[in-house]
């Protein structure tokens, strides 16, 4: 089969690999789409040590076209989104219940061969069944979804909360739609990029600027500040912004290198809750339930859809900070 391989830090290669084959609890996956994320480029640049070279594509959906012997759920021609997650179901935290912070944390297309390829591989249990009416290519951003899901669950937003979001890209406007569906009162938009903030307002924010300097603070501050960018300016910036008794999440992943101060005395005297919201945890089939139900629009989320051989074309308009969601679509013919 064709796939898109990581060789070594910065190097990208459609090579030729050989097709997967299920284990007896796994399927074959016929991908028909995976996202491409700042985790991604986090494996390209050499982070969160991953074993060179690797196939990435966390974020995918695709149809069952092998079984293995012990599968009896799902049945060849369903159509599934997959979760990327591996845990050893064995550590501490495993244990308690945050699989997400798995002493042994794995992942499809981050330590396992992933979906920027024709077929991928998945344990039964990793698969969700989507109903007739999703297309596979749009559920790849069910992943993505998962994500903001389980954010909004350490958020515990409260009706009527004032939410800040910082970042405008496929993360934050996740964001922005659920702090909607959830009862949010207002939720304003940061980000220096216009073409993004445009699909912000788009998308029904209350406001939307490239600082927060120029918003319309809340009477009482943002009761909620999450920053989806990772950037390091930003995070800054945004702890700052917590009103009393407020909450900030940091959901954008940053560099490992990136710091940001608060002062502790705030913290304590303004009772200021600093928290993180790290992958998926118990969120992914809700996130199926909901995309489903068109929580999200993928025409407005989707911005980019490529061919396989365009995948390195694809980083690069990423990194760049062009479009929205760039998804390599399997289907397609090369550009």
């Amino acid at each position: 089969m064709r796939a898109a391989v990581i060789t070594q830090p910065s190097s990208i290669e459609i090579a030729t690999v050989d097709d997967p084959a299920p284990g007896p609890r796994e399927v074959v996956v016929e991908v028909a789409a995976t996202g491409l994320c700042g985790t991604d480029l986090h494996i390209l640049q050499g982070e969160f040590a991953p074993k060179l070279p690797i196939i990435p594509g966390h974020e995918f959906a695709g149809q069952v076209v092998a079984l293995g012997s012990e599968v009896t759920e799902l049945a060849l021609g369903d159509q599934v989104a997959v979760d990327p997650s591996l845990y050893c179901f064995e550590c501490r935290y495993c244990r308690l219940g945050h699989n997400n912070l798995c002493e042994r944390w794995a992942a499809i297309g981050v330590t396992h061969p992933g979906a920027a390829a024709e077929y991928a591989v998945a344990p039964v249990a990793n698969c969700v069944r989507l109903p007739d009416h999703v297309d596979a290519q749009d559920a790849a951003l069910i992943e993505p979804l998962s994500c903001a899901v389980r954010g909004h669950d350490v958020l515990r937003s409260r009706l009527a909360s004032r939410v800040l979001v910082y970042g405008a890209g496929t993360m934050g406007l996740m964001m922005l739609q659920l702090a909607k569906a959830t009862g949010a009162a207002s939720v304003d938009i940061v980000d220096i990029n216009a073409e993004r903030l445009a699909t912000a307002w788009q998308l029904g924010c209350s406001a939307g600027a490239a600082s927060a300097d120029e918003l319309d603070r809340p009477p009482y501050g943002w009761d909620l500040v999450v920053d989806a960018t990772g950037n390091a300016k930003a995070i800054q910036d945004a702890l700052g912004r917590v009103g009393k008794g407020g909450t900030y999440l940091q959901f954008g992943v940053a560099d490992y290198a990136a710091r940001a101060t608060i002062e502790p005395y705030r913290i304590y005297n303004q009772e200021i809750t600093i928290t993180g919201s790290m992958a998926v945890l118990h969120s992914f089939e809700r996130a199926a339930d909901l995309f489903a139900t068109g929580v999200i629009d993928p025409r407005v989320f989707i911005s980019d859809r490529l061919p396989l051989a365009a995948f390195p074309d694809a980083v690069a308009r990423f990194q760049a900070g062009i479009g929205r969601k760039i998804q390599i679509q399997l289907g397609l013919a090369t550009a």
